[in-house]
């Protein structure tokens, strides 16, 4: 993996604003690339300068629509390589098919292997995302990957909230399976947690079944990694407050994929307020004052500078 002579940064249709913002914040200018469609929906990609002999990072989060924006990444790294780029980092500050990465019944398919297998295939260098769903994905990859975490941005923006209220919060998992994060904020923040313990029946659906800990007269922060349909983050909410008794319901997560009717459930819940990173293009404008966004761009910008560099990331994991 040689090091490039210089910086250049190239996007895809994902998320063109929060690319836009990154290249602000290390202050380079945007490649000048175009990622087009054929009339049969076939995806074209022209290159427009020379990247030969530079450490290109593609800025792509596999949101949705996922497969176009997955083979936008894919055909932008081949490019990279065809054109003598002479390091490539995919930057996909969410990653997609993240869900899919055990064999949860017989003849699964364990779809994040899969795209890592492709990302690297491609001709990746390496990796730099956030929150992974699952930390041990880091290991499907046969190249370096770096898993960024939004939690000093939700630490930050909630001790500023909170200020001197801080001991009436609790912070809640919606899952067994977001303990070890949300324990990690919750220490993070110096506050006590609480668990949600739920059966899901089915996909996007999840019934509460019992509350660990104690969350009677308190402020809660529910703490995951993504919220999509916002079925499992409304219902935890609804037995926060009528089991629980909870006095108020706030909730961040790094993702807002928000995808069916996740918006209309947020705002009809007993959420006082949700809060994402905007690693996926927001929906402020159909929200009203439910959803804010805290920007992770200046995270990135920082770790990609120190990327090309050759400067350790440790301490942005700290």
């Amino acid at each position: 993996m040689a090091h490039g002579r210089d910086i250049k940064i190239i996007t895809g249709n994902s998320n063109i604003s929060f690319a836009e913002s990154v290249c602000r914040n290390i202050g380079v200018r945007m490649g000048n690339t175009t990622v087009a469609t054929f009339s049969d929906g076939e995806i074209s990609v022209s290159l427009f300068e020379s990247v030969r002999g530079s450490d290109v990072f593609i800025i792509q989060s596999t949101s949705n629509p996922v497969n176009d924006h997955l083979m936008e990444m894919l055909i932008l790294v081949d490019a990279c390589k065809r054109a003598s780029a002479s390091r490539i980092t995919v930057v996909t500050p969410y990653f997609g098919y993240a869900r899919q990465d055990r064999k949860a019944k017989s003849r699964d398919p364990i779809s994040a292997k899969l795209v890592a297998n492709l990302i690297t295939s491609a001709g990746a260098d390496r990796v730099l995302t956030m929150d992974l769903h699952a930390e041990q994905i880091q290991g499907f990859f046969d190249i370096p990957v770096d898993n960024l975490h939004a939690t000093p941005l939700f630490t930050d923006y909630y001790l500023k909230k909170f200020g001197s209220e801080l001991n009436d919060v609790v912070v809640v998992s919606p899952d067994v399976g977001s303990v070890a994060r949300s324990r990690a904020f919750a220490m993070r923040m110096g506050l006590n947690l609480a668990i949600v313990d739920k059966r899901r029946e089915k996909a996007n659906q999840a019934e509460v079944m019992n509350i660990i800990g104690n969350v009677e007269g308190k402020k809660i922060i529910i703490f995951d990694d993504m919220v999509d349909t916002a079925g499992s983050l409304c219902e935890a909410a609804n037995a926060m407050v009528k089991t629980g008794g909870a006095t108020e319901v706030y909730a961040c997560a790094s993702h807002g994929i928000l995808s069916g009717q996740a918006i209309e459930r947020i705002n009809n819940s007993l959420i006082t307020e949700v809060v994402f990173t905007d690693t996926i293009p927001s929906h402020v404008a159909c929200c009203g004052n439910k959803i804010k966004y805290l920007t992770a761009a200046p995270l990135f910008a920082e770790a990609i500078k120190r990327i090309f560099e050759e400067v350790p990331l440790s301490t942005l994991f700290r």
